[in-house]
């Protein structure tokens, strides 16, 4: 046992000093972003360098139907899933002694699986590397903590807080509202020191319940990996204070959605230098590029930053959500704002992704969109001045339309990755018509008798 334990991280060795590991849980994210894979006893896993897992694991939707992959036969061939020790991280929540580790996966060829996740994040970062740049991501994540909800046909209703009264809406950056459910906070932040994740801020946003945690900036892979284990350790927190941690983009009517601001700069790989400032310490044409492609490829990956039906319930004029892609200085109207920093730090700033986006996948489709604009070398529209919803929107509206959009931008495909894109798609076009089958309240209340 020792001798691959003294390969994990930091964290993971302080967390088990003097204690017996009991379980490992081998973990890989799906499409949606959930975790799957196997748990095991830490004996086993230490004899063991792999295992298997189907690739159906890609072919499944949020509902749990699956989709045929056309052209080839459903024989669910196996996918080789070996550990990342980098990844391996404390489980607190569990009541033995748990490690959990994301997984690479490959085929039985040993290539890396084109239709994971991570590996098509990795697949970006590489395009990048292969030019001599680094990117750097910064997420920031939204999610609302909510009272339990077993009744998909109730409401979603704040959690009741530590005053006896539920959690109030337009309280943005109360400490007092913070305060309210303050034990669910503690123990993400127990939860997270015990994980090795540094969290740079916890603030109250402006939803009744919301809650925003942002992350400090670095390598876009690693980052993908916190959001995954972060999304997983919050609703944890939440089970054990009698509520629930929600990160769909748009639980409750007329409150703000969730958002995963995603803050884009990029390094010169050999000087390490921020290729968005000029050496006099002005806007580089990589940096007006970079918006550019933004600009140009945003609504064809808007199916994956809005991956869901109730994902465009976030896009409304005026309820902190982008409608459109103005970019703008330290403008929180626009979709793509451009935050106050020094020239070493000058960034970009991606506003449309929602909370309820894989982390890889949202991230990667992002820095997918500035990559072609690096590439192609265009200049964005001009810089906006004012309220951008003033302006008309430009996105999509809904999921189809979106989908649309993604299969139509071939260059899109490439540096995704061709197999990836199209059974993406096709996952999304079964959620979407399993969501067309669906009879609201809305059409019962008002179609039911008038019509």
């Amino acid at each position: 046992m020792a001798d691959w334990t003294d390969n994990l991280p930091e964290a993971a060795r302080a967390y088990l000093d003097g204690r017996k590991l009991d379980e490992v849980e081998c973990l890989v994210a799906d499409l949606s972003g959930i975790a799957r894979g196997k748990a095991m006893p830490a004996s086993k896993f230490a004899r063991q360098t792999h295992f298997y897992l189907p690739n159906s694991i890609f072919l499944q939707t949020i509902t749990g139907d699956w989709v045929d992959n056309e052209g080839e036969s459903w024989t669910e061939p196996d996918m080789i899933l070996k550990p990342d020790l980098s990844t391996a991280t404390a489980a607190p929540w569990t009541g033995d002694w748990t490690l959990q580790v994301i997984h690479d996966i490959e085929d039985q060829a040993g290539n890396p699986v084109p239709v994971a996740p991570r590996n098509v994040l990795k697949r970006v970062v590489q395009l990048y590397n292969d030019r001599g740049w680094t990117p750097i991501a910064a997420p920031e994540m939204e999610f609302f903590l909510v009272a339990r909800n077993t009744d998909p046909n109730q409401p979603i209703e704040p959690p009741m807080g530590r005053s006896g009264r539920r959690a109030a809406a337009r309280q943005a950056y109360s400490m007092s509202a913070v305060d309210e459910y303050g034990p669910v906070i503690d123990d993400i932040y127990d939860f997270a020191e015990a994980q090795g994740f540094e969290i740079d801020g916890i603030l109250q946003e402006g939803g009744a319940g919301q809650v925003e945690i942002n992350l400090r900036h670095g390598d876009p892979v690693l980052l993908a990996d916190e959001i995954f284990y972060f999304k997983r350790l919050i609703r944890e927190a939440a089970h054990r204070h009698d509520c629930f941690a929600t990160f769909m983009a748009k639980p409750i009517q007329d409150e703000p959605g969730s958002a995963m601001h995603i803050h884009h700069s990029v390094v010169d790989s050999r000087t390490g230098a921020n290729i968005f400032s000029a050496k006099d310490g002005s806007e580089s044409p990589a940096f007006r590029h970079f918006i550019a492609g933004l600009q140009n490829h945003l609504p064809s990956v808007i199916a994956l930053l809005a991956p869901y039906v109730n994902s465009y319930r976030r896009y409304v004029r005026d309820h902190a959500a982008p409608i459109n892609l103005e970019w703008g200085s330290d403008n929180r109207t626009t979709g793509i704002r451009i935050p106050i920093s020094g020239p070493a730090s000058r960034r970009v700033e991606n506003r449309l992704a929602g909370m309820d986006c894989n982390p890889y996948l949202g991230i990667a489709a992002s820095l997918a969109c500035g990559y072609l604009g690096l590439i192609e070398g265009r200049d964005p529209a001009p810089e906006f001045d004012g309220d951008a919803y003033d302006e008309d929107p430009d996105i999509p509206q809904h999921l189809s339309e979106s989908l649309d959009l993604f299969r139509a931008n071939t260059a899109m495909h490439e540096v995704l990755g061709p197999e990836f894109c199209k059974i993406y798609a096709a996952v999304k076009d079964v959620e979407y018509q399993a969501f067309l089958q669906v009879i609201s309240p809305w059409e019962r209340e008002h179609l039911l008798l008038n019509v």
